[in-house]
């Protein structure tokens, strides 16, 4: 398998210890495998439990989509008509639209340059979003919100579904399609029980592999954090990839999805990011992290520095994967081309070697 040689090129190369990954067409699982370790001493499995950090703005996403496509709330509605405290110092104009298309203005209201969310709590994030200002008003630049913008909408969630955010995930989305080792939120006492099936993180950004020890704990795995808190195994967030790129399945009405999987921010300059993305309700649109080879309708989202999980409606296409090494900026993008480049080879969809489309990678980022 391309994929294989790929993931385990990234591992002679020092990127990473270990990996796994999923991928599917129409339901047909055609690569579920580990490769490496998960962390010294033990090895990576189908099973293991990884961080999925930015990856969890999808569940979130689908959590909103949820609640909008039931009428109870409204995309185009302010958030702070459904969190007042949301509103203060000239933020009561951010609407839901612009917080799931990352206009917001506030990318580091919750300190995240900083490191406060992995610190601290989920509320201590919000009191500091709530107290911050934008940096410009609403819908009129991009910028990336590494967390601050989902930790909203996961307050959303919880106060008009009256259920706690990281309840709502495992029982309306983990729940219904079977993905039982998906978490965002893990009780401390399951972190415990899981043990061995717990992958770590490592920076390998100077060669060698280092664990982090703040992200690789019970108390970061225990918060709740919207926009990257979730873990589990590939083949699990690959289930909700599948219910997507089906028309919804137990998740969602096909409408729905389209809605959300459309394209919401076009032509702008992501100001994170240093290159224009088009983004729509939550999900990254054909990014170069998808391949050169995927279709301009696939959806989905990355996480930093390792990972990416997306589906391809026009292909009946799944692919989600995860490396345990975070390298720097330009050989994590470069090794996200290439093994979701290697994943249509695999499938047939696209000739070993062939040049699909150029695209570019980030220039500037977290």
């Amino acid at each position: 398998m391309h994929v294989i040689d790929e993931l385990e090129k990234g591992m002679a190369d020092g990127l990473h210890i270990g990996a796994q990954i999923y991928v599917s067409r129409a339901g047909k699982v055609v690569v579920d495998t580990a490769v490496g370790d998960a962390r010294a001493g033990v090895p990576m499995t189908t099973g293991t439990l990884m961080n999925w950090f930015s990856m969890t703005k999808a569940v979130t996403a689908v959590a909103v989509a949820q609640l909008w496509e039931s009428g109870r709330v409204d995309i185009e509605a302010p958030a702070a008509e459904y969190v007042p405290e949301f509103g203060a110092n000239g933020k009561d104009a951010i609407t839901l639209r612009h917080l799931l298309t990352h206009t917001a203005g506030i990318p580091n209201a919750d300190g995240m340059l900083q490191g406060e969310p992995w610190r601290e709590s989920n509320a201590d994030s919000l009191a500091r979003i709530y107290a911050a200002a934008p940096e410009y008003p609403p819908g009129t630049r991009a910028g990336y919100h590494a967390a601050a913008g989902m930790t909203v909408l996961g307050e959303v969630v919880a106060r008009v579904s009256g259920v706690p955010y990281e309840q709502y995930v495992r029982d309306r989305i983990f729940a219904p399609v079977g993905a039982t080792d998906c978490w965002v939120g893990m009780p401390i006492e399951e972190y415990e029980r899981y043990g061995d099936r717990i992958g770590f993180m490592h920076s390998t950004a100077d060669g060698e592999a280092r664990p982090l020890p703040r992200i690789n704990s019970a108390r970061s795995a225990a918060t709740p954090m919207p926009g990257a808190g979730g873990r589990g195994p590939m083949q699990q967030l690959a289930l909700v990839y599948e219910a997507l790129v089906a028309g919804g399945g137990p998740l969602l009405a096909p409408t729905t999805v389209a809605a959300f999987a459309s394209r919401h921010r076009t032509e702008m300059v992501d100001e994170t990011f240093g290159i224009v993305v088009d983004w729509g309700l939550g999900f990254t649109i054909d990014s170069a992290a998808m391949g050169s080879h995927c279709s301009r309708r696939t959806f989905g989202h990355g996480g930093h520095l390792s990972s990416v999980a997306f589906c391809d409606p026009e292909y009946a296409v799944v692919v989600a994967y995860v490396c345990n090494g975070m390298p720097a900026r330009d050989a994590h993008y470069a090794r996200l081309d290439a093994v979701s480049s290697a994943a249509y080879v695999d499938l047939g969809l696209a000739e070993p070697g062939a040049r699909g489309r150029v695209k570019q990678y980030p220039t500037a980022g977290l």
